[in-house]
């Protein structure tokens, strides 16, 4: 008998726990929830978001790590280690390895950086308006840890039009 009353008072306790971590919303719209919280009924593309300190990141990441996926710095043209990469895989986020890029949308753009004509899902990526340098860019982010990882811009190849100039020291990359 007491077991049948604890079920729904249990059930309610996780519900109420559940709406109240449910605190971020990305810019599809979707409810994220903290990495420590748990939600009943994940949507399929609910990207859980992950917040940590400047100091926790400064632990887990090299200084050039640092400044450009924290920071939106910019490692120099031709110095990073995918730049120039022609094998078949995935590249992820350095900070969170979150699925950022399939190779096959890879192409040389000749800047330098490694440059992707899409993501690999749509909301993979997160959009921000960049004018700190006097002209309107689009910076592009990863949608789990907000780490910088490049801008886009619409000189790409088709079919698409868009050129994801990322930085390498922002990516990881994960062979076929």
């Amino acid at each position: 008998m007491k077991i049948k009353l604890l079920f729904p008072l249990a059930m309610g306790f996780f519900v109420f726990i559940a709406c109240n971590q449910a605190q971020h919303t990305h810019q599809t719209g979707e409810t994220n929830v903290p990495e420590s919280g748990f939600i009943l009924t994940p949507k399929k593309d609910t990207i859980w978001k992950i917040q940590k300190s400047p100091e926790d990141w400064k632990s887990e990441l090299s200084e050039l790590e640092y400044h450009v996926l924290r920071e939106a710095g910019t490692e120099r043209a031709f110095s990073g280690e995918y730049w120039d990469n022609k094998k078949k895989g995935t590249y992820v986020c350095r900070a969170c390895d979150f699925e950022l890029f399939d190779s096959k949308t890879k192409f040389k753009s000749g800047t330098g950086w490694p440059s992707f004509y899409k993501p690999l899902k749509k909301y993979s990526v997160a959009e921000k308006t960049d004018s700190k340098f006097g002209w309107n860019r689009v910076e592009i982010l990863c949608a789990k840890c907000d780490g910088h990882l490049g801008h886009v811009f619409d000189d790409g190849p088709q079919p698409t039009g868009l050129r994801y100039c990322m930085n390498s020291v922002s990516l990881k990359f994960i062979e076929k």
